[in-house]
């Protein structure tokens, strides 16, 4: 069996606005992950919302769940695996958020609503995303199917099987749910479970993506019992531990010139939690949190997103300025463009998301100046977004050349 207090993958909801992965989210987990105060204003996922779950087997029947007793014969359960789900948004001006999110992502479940056709605008988007960044572990969740019916959601099942035709998804499973009845639930857990498990490097130099910061100190708190900011993100590669030397990079912002200015922080471990429980070692699967001695005032509201963690000296340089080798991604939406000197664009980055300004273009060849500096692997992919009418739109996605 795992090891309860680390999760073995991440897995990401990706589908359009309002097809239900929040619902499933928390029918999976029984946590609510519109926490923040516009998403839960607007009923809408704005950022990246995240829940662990145990998947537990019932001793009795087998069936798959993450509750204690079995839903299908009351029996007692068992623990089997961990995982973390990351909720993405769906909306199409939410889009960089998404990207952000697919970077720490090991396995996708897709959520598209059987009461509207396929695909939808974000539906499209989001498998793009898939395609580029060459996921194969999806299960496509197909939800409401009990508000149009079984005939009416056999028929949506060939608009899907016929979207992803060609895609590297084509043979992806799915699965109709009905996530408030807990219907077919067990299924998606069996999955899951029998998931290739991605291959990790626990012996490399640490990297940490961050996806939320936050200041865990209430108002009024004395000064001298304050909290250093929690940062929260997920391990790519190598282990950190408490007490361990840390570096976060690109860092904050030095300078209030019209030139943007970062520095690392370098500051300290200083305790370690898995989401729920506080753990001595974190290695990568899974979302952290990581407490430390930096002011809580960078880490609040999600401050520190974008940035990596990592050992002293042992990150990738921040850059201002790439250059990337750019693929076109083919859509019947957005007419052919050139690619333009001086052009604006959006740049997603590991978890960072970065205005790219265009010094020059040669053919598929385009150098950027980026608006702030970003770390940078390189076999990273980075998503590429374009103005077209007024509308980011998903266009293409880059290597670094």
């Amino acid at each position: 069996m795992d090891d309860l207090n680390h999760s073995v993958m991440n897995i990401g909801t990706l589908g359009h606005i309002d097809h239900g992965k929040t619902s499933l989210t928390r029918a999976m987990t029984g946590i609510w992950t519109d926490r923040h105060s516009e998403s839960i204003k607007r009923n809408m996922t704005i950022k990246l919302g995240y829940a662990d779950a145990i998947i537990r087997k019932c001793k009795s029947d087998g069936t798959y769940t993450s509750r204690e007793k079995c839903p299908e014969c009351g029996g007692v359960t068992e623990p089997a695996m961990r995982v973390s789900l990351l909720d993405a948004p769906g909306h199409e001006t939410l889009m960089a958020t998404a990207i952000a999110g697919s970077s720490v992502i090991d396995a996708i479940l897709f959520v598209i609503a059987a009461n509207e056709p396929c695909p939808m605008q974000q539906t499209k988007e989001h498998l793009m995303i898939i395609n580029i960044l060459g996921i194969k572990n999806v299960i496509i969740v197909q939800t409401k199917v009990d508000i149009v019916g079984k005939e009416a959601a056999i028929t949506h099942q060939k608009q899907i099987r016929e979207f992803i035709k060609g895609s590297v998804i084509e043979d992806a499973p799915i699965v109709p749910v009905m996530p408030n009845m807990g219907i077919n639930l067990d299924i998606i857990f069996k999955m899951i479970v029998e998931m290739q498990r991605p291959e990790r490097d626990n012996a490399a130099d640490p990297l940490m993506y961050i996806v939320r910061s936050f200041d865990i100190n209430k108002p009024g708190v004395d000064l001298k019992t304050i909290k250093g900011g929690v940062a929260g993100g997920s391990l790519i590669r190598g282990t950190l531990k408490v007490g361990d030397r840390i570096e976060i990079s690109p860092g904050i912002k030095v300078t209030k010139s019209k030139k943007e200015v970062y520095a690392p922080i370098v500051t300290v471990v200083k305790s370690l939690s898995n989401g729920t429980d506080p753990i001595d070692v974190a290695t990568p699967g899974g979302l952290v949190g990581i407490s430390t001695e930096i002011d809580p005032a960078f880490a609040k509201a999600d401050g520190l997103v974008g940035n990596i963690v990592g050992h002293v000296g042992k990150t990738p340089k921040a850059t201002t300025t790439i250059t990337v080798k750019y693929h076109k991604l083919e859509r019947d939406d957005i007419p052919s463009q050139h690619i333009a000197d001086n052009e604006t664009m959006i740049l997603g980055i590991g978890t960072a998301t970065v205005l790219g300004y265009i010094k020059r273009a040669k053919k598929d060849t385009v150098e950027f100046e980026l608006k702030r500096p970003v770390c940078i692997d390189r076999d990273m992919k980075i998503a590429v977004m374009r103005n077209i009418a007024k509308r980011w739109k998903l266009t293409g996605y880059g290597t670094l050349a």
